[in-house]
Order: C-alpha cells, then sequence, then structure tokens
C-alpha cells in the first residue's frame, strides 16, 4: 500500500516547551488510525503540523510524498474547535465549500445534515456547540479526499449524538481513504480503527496493530490504553 502520510524525525517545541518531540512513522492509504492520548500529549500539535498550520522545528511531514503546502488538496480537516463564523447559515458554508473544493459534494452534505436534523438556514451561533460540530463535520465529509483528519470529532456532544456522528463518519468515509481519528472517547470509537498511535510527553508511546492488542493481549483498545498509561504513572510514582 502507498504511504500517504510520512513524519520524519519530527519536532517541534514553544520556547522551553516541548510539543513533540523526534516523532517518525507512516500511515497507509486505506487504513484508520487512532490518535490516542492524555491532554498536553502532543495530538493536536502534531495534527497542526500535518495539516501544515505549524512548522516543524527539524524534521519531514510529508502527505502523499510532498510537503503539506503543495498537498493540502489530499486533506478534509475537521479541527477541534469551529472555523466558521457565528452569522453564517450552512447554505452559505455549503455554497463556499463547492467553491473552493472540486471534490465537494453539497447533495452528499445536505444528506448528512438532514441527520443531523440541523436547518440549512440556522446560524451558527443558534447552535449548540454539539450541534456546531456536526455542522462542521458535514462540511469535511461532504468531501472526496484521499486523507481525512478529525481532531475531537465527538467531543461536545452527548452519548446518543455520538453514535449518530460515527455512523455518519463511516457511512461518508471511502474505504480507500486514510483516516487519522484523534478522541478520548476510545471506548466509543475503537471499533473503527485498524491501528492506534498512543502518545505521551510528545513522543510515540506505542503504536500497534489493534488486532494485536486484542488477541494477544485480550484486551479492548479502551483497556489497553488505561493499562499502559496506569503503569506508566506507576513507574513514575514508584
Amino acid at each position: 500500500m502507498n504511504t500517504v502520510i510520512e513524519l520524519k524525525d519530527v519536532s517541534k517545541s514553544y520556547g522551553s516547551t516541548r510539543g513533540v518531540l523526534d516523532l517518525s512513522f507512516q500511515i497507509s492509504e486505506g487504513q484508520i488510525v487512532g490518535l490516542l492520548g492524555p491532554n498536553g500529549c502532543g495530538k493536536t500539535t502534531l495534527i497542526k503540523m500535518i495539516m501544515g498550520l505549524l512548522q516543524p522545528d527539524r524534521g519531514d511531514v510529508l502527505l502523499g510524498g510532498t510537503a503539506p503546502r503543495e498537498s493540502l488538496h489530499l486533506v478534509s480537516y475537521l479541527p477541534e474547535k469551529t472555523y466558521l463564523w457565528e452569522s453564517i447559515k450552512m447554505e452559505e458554508a455549503f455554497e463556499i465549500f463547492a467553491n473552493f473544493y472540486p471534490d465537494f459534494s453539497v447533495e452528499k452534505a445536505r444528506s448528512i445534515l438532514a441527520e443531523f436534523q440541523i436547518d440549512e438556514e440556522t446560524p451558527l451561533r443558534s447552535m449548540s456547540k454539539g450541534m456546531q460540530e456536526k455542522a462542521q463535520l458535514s462540511l469535511v465529509m461532504g468531501r472526496e479526499c484521499k486523507i481525512y483528519i478529525l481532531d475531537e470529532p465527538m467531543g461536545g456532544v452527548d452519548p446518543l449524538s455520538r453514535e449518530t456522528i460515527l455512523r455518519e463518519i463511516l457511512l461518508n468515509y471511502n474505504p480507500g481513504s486514510t483516516m487519522l481519528l484523534s478522541t478520548h472517547l476510545v471506548s466509543e470509537v475503537e471499533a473503527i480503527f485498524e491501528r492506534v498511535l498512543f502518545m505521551d510527553q510528545g513522543r510515540i508511546l506505542e503504536d500497534v496493530d489493534v488486532e494485536r492488542i486484542r488477541q494477544m493481549e485480550n484486551l479492548s483498545v479502551d483497556a489497553y490504553f488505561r493499562k499502559i498509561y496506569k503503569n506508566k504513572e506507576d513507574r513514575h510514582v514508584g
């Protein structure tokens, strides 16, 4: 399989504060990969570098073999916080995306929004945080991309809505595409992961296939997540 996301010895710091350190990994086409770890472990810094929103201090980030600034047309990105302005209506957002992205389908995005039971004419400021996340997801999944990067797509919604969001992600995700999904809700999302990257203090703590966790460790991804971070804390205390 072709490599679509690659990091080579990537580091980023903010003054004396470490963001990420010496990250190297590859993600192939067609994989759904979970990016997991506690707050402040470097997940969002990593995602922003993949998107070209942050430049690494050293190392290389490649999307489809080229630098992010040359290959962002390959990526549909859902940030942790909305980038839409408060007065916008989704019908207006659909028009903007259709003009900006040749791979955006207004029909597909409308279908997703309808599943979320959100009216196209409702301005963003009238939506709850959860509705805003759903509305933005309709834009992201309305594109036909090689790479989808989702940063906490279900962080602000109730458990029932999470099921709907996950279903819409899977229904509208092209199986030939690659997805990198960052989340704290491991137990609710782990069923879709083929591979997980566990981060801690700016490093990759483990990079492991989900089947290995289930067969060799006899654990769910969520249980394994709790185990490795608890062991790390116990070693630190000891």
